[in-house]
């Protein structure tokens, strides 16, 4: 892979919505640049980027795939990721490996949810954007409105770089808004107005070509191209492009602008952290120190367990010695592979740039950083969604008793989104994901890969327990049965704990007097304050009695839900010097709050989950009722393009497991929808005391 420079790399990655095809035109790419004699189809099954069998079937991209093309003596890279919010993750990972962003907009549905989301995704992730109009051959396309919601949503610095001739069936091809000549009639827009506005793009991005601009001197094609690089990087120009990939109209000319006005490694300045808590700059140079990050894990049935490794600065070679910096442990790297869609072959060495896989490591997981021995510098997090939709699963024969626990964890390497988890109250295995869909495809995965079969239970909605006022207590814990006993004696006060406090100043002695020590958790927002004074108490003792509050916690009080928002405050207790232990102390701080979490006055909080439904105009008001019939708070709507309606909302998870069944029963299959964690909030009280008795739990006293 060394052929390449730097200044010769493109990475790309392709985000947008589903079926808006993102993987048709990387397969059109490949073909165009000789990759293949045949343009693969994601709907005959012959795609080079759908190579796992579910996305064969299912028409549609489940993971994150990478290929990668030569295009006027640039290497381009292309990350695809899925386009359903269900695999954001993929996206989100895949984000952090390139330097530009291919948002790839359906020009008959126009901005859909997931659109917006990689769009705002891409510009955390301080990645260039580019917008590219897809389907154009399509018909009853209103390009001007499309172009004037793509402004309004993403803003006025997303200018045509190329406008389309002629639409539909009579679409003919593209032209250049930079250098127009020869306008036909069939152009849908004015070329020239919008090449003034590119131009003002170019010089707001840099003073000096401002000042010549200003005084009418003409710049000349070369100042103009770069200045359009330079526009992309410092986001005063967010170019669109337009195109039909299926067509293979437009694709040469994105092809161009790619290697034309994609940024190199070079030229998107990362930072990290070193070991030290320095924030430095990562030069994207062979002869920098090694900083590379794994961002995507597949396990294949013949090659093992693959990693994919961004290198951005610094070089690998094949038996080197790596440091991981999550375990701090060096491990060596045996073999390098170039990704070919599903293919791979073998290569010496990955420069400042480029992206390698190594194989059967098991030790790397995504996200973490790669360094040499010496004072790495570590990537920044990647911040994945958190999971909501749980279920219990079983295998449904006892032969695969053993194996279902490997074969999910296999597949919680693969996907930063799922989540595998015991419940320490049921003791049940607990599967969670983004949706209904993405679990089933799991068991799909199960069923094909690892010939695992399983049940699976109603999904399990993370409630949380919490108390609403304070309560003051004792609780002695005393057992004599021959030999030697136990004796403890705690003293607790309970209080609610607020949001988003600081700790540092709200755990103070004027608030809490004889405050020694405090113990925050900001997790589950909890405090455990020690204000013993006299040695009521004996120190060896204080970190029992924590212990025996967070399990009681952790196992609940009311449902069986964990506890949230509260400080204890351990004041006063009684030892015995003969028969106190740590045992003791833990049971006596378990019961006391046990005892006084159901004194004050305890509700249960539920998730609620921020909606947005994209829908046809005329399905909004059923779109509506249902949304209320779930609790559901509607927060606003507007129009989108070719007819289809946004609609925002919030309402609890509980009532939202089956939503993807009846959004699509309700529209035909027409409605998407993308669905985040937003916080929690109180069960309604007929609601709590249902999920209380269903559960078999406590009277509530005081409630």
């Amino acid at each position: 892979m060394s052929k390449f420079s730097v200044q010769q790399l493109r990475n790309i990655v392709l985000v947008g919505h589903g079926a808006v095809g993102k993987t048709t035109l990387a397969d059109r790419m490949l073909f165009k640049a000789g990759v293949g004699n045949r343009a693969g189809s994601v709907d005959d099954g012959t795609s080079q980027l759908d190579i796992d069998e579910e996305e064969r079937q299912r028409h549609f991209s489940i993971s994150s795939h990478m290929v990668h093309f030569e295009h006027h003596g640039m290497r381009v890279n292309v990350i695809d990721t899925p386009g359903y919010p269900d695999f954001v993750g993929q996206a989100i990972s895949a984000l952090c490996a390139a330097e530009t962003a291919l948002i790839v907009i359906n020009a008959t549905a126009g901005i859909e949810a997931n659109t917006r989301r990689t769009f705002e995704l891409a510009g955390q992730a301080h990645l260039a954007r580019m917008i590219v109009i897809n389907k154009l051959d399509q018909e009853n396309i209103d390009f001007d409105a499309l172009l004037n919601s793509i402004q309004e949503h993403f803003g006025r610095n997303c200018i045509p770089l190329n406008l389309p001739v002629g639409s539909g069936q009579n679409l003919q091809g593209v032209m250049s808004t930079l250098q127009p000549a020869n306008v036909p009639a069939t152009a849908v827009l004015d070329p020239v107005a919008i090449g003034s506005q590119v131009m003002d793009a170019i010089i707001e991005a840099n003073d000096e070509l401002m000042e010549r601009y200003l005084e009418g001197e003409q710049l000349s094609a070369d100042e103009v191209l770069a200045g359009v690089t330079r526009a992309i990087a410092t986001g005063t120009l967010i170019p669109i492009f337009c195109l039909s990939a299926k067509q293979d109209i437009g694709v040469a000319e994105l092809m161009d602008a790619i290697a034309d006005f994609g940024l190199t490694p070079g030229e998107l300045f990362r930072h990290g952290t070193r070991e030290t808590g320095e924030d430095v700059e990562i030069p994207a140079a062979d002869e920098a120190p090694l900083v590379a990050q794994v961002f995507k894990t597949r396990i294949d049935p013949f090659v093992s367990k693959m990693s994919f490794i961004r290198v951005f600065s610094g070089k690998i070679t094949k038996d080197t010695t790596v440091r991981d910096l999550r375990t701090g442990k060096g491990i060596k790297i045996h073999q390098l592979l170039d990704v070919q869609g599903g293919q791979v072959e073998p290569v010496e060495e990955a420069h400042a740039g480029d992206v390698v896989v190594v194989t059967k490591i098991d030790d790397f997981q995504v996200g973490d950083t790669l360094v040499m021995n010496g004072d790495g510098i570590s990537m920044p997090n990647m911040v994945f969604p958190t999971p909501m939709i749980g279920l219990a699963v079983e295998p449904k024969s006892r032969a695969d008793q053993q194996k279902i626990s490997g074969a999910l964890h296999k597949i919680e390497e693969e996907d930063p989104t799922f989540h595998v988890i015991r419940d320490p109250q049921t003791h049940e295995l607990v599967m969670q994901g983004m949706s209904e869909l993405h679990l089933q495809i799991v068991q799909n995965r199960l069923h094909a890969r690892e010939k695992v079969d399983v049940i699976t239970h109603t999904p399990k909605v993370p409630y949380r327990e919490t108390i609403l006022s304070s309560a003051e207590g004792s609780y002695r814990h005393k057992k004599q049965s021959g030999g030697a006993g136990q004796f403890a004696e705690v003293h607790l006060r309970l209080h609610p704990c607020p949001q988003e406090i600081e700790p540092g100043s709200y755990f103070a002695k004027d608030r809490f007097p004889g405050l020694r020590e405090y113990h925050y958790d900001p997790a589950i927002n909890f405090a455990f304050l020690d204000c013993i004074s006299g040695g009521s108490v004996p120190n060896q003792f204080i970190p029992a009695v924590e212990k025996g509050v967070r399990e009681q916690m952790e196992h609940g009080v009311l449902a069986g839900f964990q506890v949230q928002d509260v400080v204890v405050e351990l004041f006063f207790g009684k030892d015995h010097p003969v028969d106190s232990n740590e045992n003791a102390f833990r049971t006596a701080g378990s019961c006391c709050f046990k005892e006084l979490f159901l004194q004050a006055r305890p509700a249960l909080l539920e998730p609620i989950m921020h909606l947005e439904v994209q829908a046809p105009s005329d399905k909004v008001g059923d779109l509506s009722s249902d949304l209320s019939s779930r609790r559901g708070r509607l927060e606003g709507m507007d129009n989108g393009p070719g007819g289809q309606q946004r609609i925002s909302a919030r309402a609890p998870l509980a009532e939202l497991t089956t939503y993807a069944r009846t959004l699509s029963s309700l529209t035909g299959g027409q409605g998407s929808y993308d669905l985040v964690f937003s916080h929690y909030e109180m069960v309604p009280p007929y609601e709590q005391a249902k999920i209380v008795n269903g559960n078999g739990s406590t009277v509530m006293n005081g409630a």
